[in-house]
C-alpha cells in the first residue's frame, strides 16, 4: 500500500474537526443567544447565565488556539502586521467579554502609558492571546481587571492584570516551559501560553522577537500576563 492510499493525516482530520466544532459552536451561541432574547426580563442574567457565557467564551477560545497551532504547525499562518489605534484595540477586546463580565460583577478597566496612540502588529493574531488571556482572567479574578499598553524600550507591552490569587509557583518557576501537561488540579494544559508565545515569536524586527512574560503582582495584585510586541 502506497503512503498516499493511508488516508489523510491525523493532524488534518484533527484540524478538520476542530473546524467544524468551531461552526457548530458558532451556531449553539447564536441560537442561545436568540432563546435568551425571547425571555422575560426576570428569567435573564443570573449566575448560570455567566457561566454559560464564559464557557461559551472559554470554548471558542480552545478552538481557536488548536486551529492556529495547526497553521503553525504547517506554515499555513501568515503574520499581517499594520498599524492599530490602541484604544480601539483594547475597547474592542473588552467588548467581546462584556456580558461574561457583567454577568461575573468584575470591572474591567484599562489605560494606555504611551504617547503613541498606535500600535504596529498583526491584529486578528494578537486579538486572540488576548483574548484567551481575558477569558482566564476572568475564571479566577475576584472583582477586577486591568488591561494596559506601555512601552518598554522599543517594544510595545501589552498587559493583562487581575485581582485573583495569581499563577501557581509551578507556572512561574517553568514558564519557559509553556506545556507542562496537565495539571490535575486546575486542568490547565499550558497549550494557551504556547500559542501566546508562538504567536510573540512571529512578531520580529532587527533580529529581536516578541515574548510574553507571567508574573503576579501588579497594580491588581493578582496573576500579569505579559506580551512584548517588537
Amino acid at each position: 500500500m502506497s503512503q498516499g492510499d493511508q488516508g489523510l493525516d491525523f493532524s488534518t482530520v484533527i484540524a478538520s474537526t476542530v473546524h467544524d466544532l468551531k461552526n457548530s459552536l458558532s451556531a449553539l451561541i447564536q441560537a442561545h443567544n436568540q432563546w435568551l432574547a425571547r425571555l422575560p426580563e426576570e428569567l435573564q442574567g443570573g449566575a448560570e447565565q455567566g457561566i454559560m457565557e464564559h464557557e461559551f467564551s472559554h470554548l471558542n477560545g480552545m478552538l481557536v488556539q488548536l486551529l492556529g497551532l495547526y497553521k503553525l504547525g504547517v506554515n499555513q499562518l501568515p503574520v499581517c502586521p499594520d498599524y492599530h489605534e490602541l484604544d480601539d484595540f483594547i475597547e474592542a477586546q473588552l467588548a467581546a467579554h462584556q456580558e461574561v463580565l457583567k454577568h461575573r460583577d468584575i470591572l474591567a478597566t484599562w489605560r494606555i502609558d504611551t504617547d503613541n496612540p498606535l500600535g504596529f502588529f498583526d491584529r486578528e493574531l494578537v486579538a486572540s492571546v488576548v483574548a484567551n488571556v481575558l477569558t482566564n482572567a476572568i475564571r479566577y479574578a475576584g472583582h477586577a481587571l486591568l488591561i494596559s499598553i506601555e512601552e518598554e524600550g522599543e517594544q510595545l507591552v501589552i498587559s493583562v492584570n487581575d485581582d485573583g490569587a495569581g499563577y501557581p509557583q509551578r507556572m512561574l518557576e517553568r514558564q519557559s516551559d509553556y506545556v507542562q501537561g496537565i495539571d490535575q488540579q486546575s486542568g490547565s494544559t499550558g497549550l494557551g501560553l504556547y500559542f501566546a508565545a508562538r504567536i510573540a515569536a512571529l512578531h520580529e524586527r532587527n533580529g529581536v522577537r516578541g515574548r510574553i512574560e507571567i508574573a503576579n503582582g501588579g497594580a491588581l495584585g493578582g496573576g500579569l500576563f505579559r506580551l512584548y510586541l517588537p
